[in-house]
């Protein structure tokens, strides 16, 4: 499958950020990645997983919810990190500015609209997973669904009870302290939601096949809800 990628610098309120833009040639839908802990559009486990959906069809977005000078930043304070306010609005505007692309011609199989914009999932990582939460709160109509791995959604337990998206919740099998988090969240999620947990892995997924899985239960998730 042809796959077009590029790198943009996305403006939004207070910045300006890089990111990381794959589309394949029909895209069945777009799936914007919502970092964090200290990660980036260079997060190997999260590049992983966005080349498995854009095999599957989906179009990325890998995007830095800091600015390089507020990553140098945070390095040393790790507090920019759990600023979920900061990375909620940052995640906000870029699906907003998502919402604006042309991302595929109109009547293209695959899109939900006739102007050519597909539907929009968030997968969150870490605090990331918090961020993609409240915009999907905030982005009712925008965003169709949201995957969050090894996630602290209890991070946004504020806005749970108003997302209303399927929303699947991959945890670690070995991550007891963040799977008991997420079963306090799930209870609190609006809509459809469901939590996997992955037999033997840790919270980075590093332990052979962990990952793999992780990507199979996002993709499938995504095709089927987007």
């Amino acid at each position: 499958m042809t796959v077009v990628e590029e790198s943009l610098r996305v403006p939004v309120a207070d910045a300006v950020l890089d990111a990381d833009v794959a589309t394949p040639a029909r895209p069945r839908g777009v799936v914007m990645f919502a970092h964090g802990s200290g990660s980036g559009r260079h997060s190997p486990r999260n590049r992983y997983v966005a080349a498995c959906l854009q095999a599957a069809g989906l179009a990325t977005v890998l995007a830095d919810l800091l600015t390089p000078a507020e990553e140098r930043i945070d390095t040393v304070s790790r507090e920019l990190r759990f600023d979920i306010g900061l990375l909620s609005d940052r995640m906000t505007e870029l699906v907003d500015w998502a919402g604006g692309v042309d991302w595929l011609p109109a009547g293209t199989p695959g899109g939900d609209a006739p102007d050519g914009r597909p539907a929009i999932g968030l997968f969150g990582a870490s605090t990331g997973a918090a961020a993609a939460l409240v915009t999907a709160a905030r982005r009712p109509s925008e965003v169709r669904a949201v995957v969050s791995r090894g996630g602290r959604p209890d991070l946004a337990c504020a806005v749970l009870p108003e997302v209303r998206q399927p929303t699947l919740l991959v945890v670690g099998g070995n991550d007891t302290v963040v799977i008991e988090l997420n079963r306090q969240a799930l209870r609190l999620l609006a809509g459809e939601a469901r939590m996997e947990i992955v037999p033997g892995a840790s919270h980075l997924f590093e332990e052979k096949g962990a990952l793999e899985e992780v990507a199979r239960l996002a993709c499938d998730w995504f095709l089927t809800r987007l």
